[in-house]
């Protein structure tokens, strides 16, 4: 199955500071979804892992699907996708936050996560910039706004990038 990973810059793994070889299984033995496995998403949850570097990995062996994430046994990273960069990131905050200012600027108890984005945005804090955005959603018109949000914010990364449901 391919999946997709965010990594930071040079192949790292934010979280463990595993550095990634192009090319090579990586075995992790016991799947424990945020406590061992190789961690991955869908397309459809990309928008809750964004980080500098977007690669494919395929997974193999026991694979875990859960409502954010995909867990397996073994991965193997692929290719990176060099679409999403600076400039994309820039647009993806931008779209996040003139959206949010056009469905809740001038609503005085939202606005502040206007001004919140705002803040994530300038500071290159894109995946707090979406998270923003959602809550704001949410606040306004419950979990399933905050969902839609999302899938919303994923659909916009797979348009731009190329990438396909599953």
């Amino acid at each position: 199955m391919i999946g997709y990973k965010f990594l930071a810059e040079g192949a790292v793994a934010p979280f463990t500071g595993f550095r990634w070889r192009i090319d090579e299984w990586v075995d992790a033995g016991a799947v424990k979804p945020c406590f061992s496995g190789i961690h991955a998403c869908t397309v459809e949850q990309l928008p809750y892992w964004l980080g500098p570097e977007l690669w494919e990995v395929e997974l193999g062996g026991e694979i875990v699907r859960q409502s954010r994430k995909l867990v397996a046994a073994r991965g193997r990273l692929g290719r990176r996708h060099d679409g999403w960069n600076d400039d994309l990131r820039r647009a993806f905050a931008t779209d996040v936050l003139e959206r949010t200012r056009r469905r809740f600027g001038s609503v005085p108890v939202l606005s502040g996560y206007v001004v919140d984005i705002e803040r994530f945005r300038a500071t290159g804090r894109t995946g707090l910039a979406a998270f923003a955005a959602a809550r704001a959603a949410e606040w306004s018109a419950g979990p399933r706004a905050y969902e839609r949000e999302r899938a919303r914010q994923a659909q916009w990364l797979a348009q731009r990038l190329g990438l396909v449901a599953a």
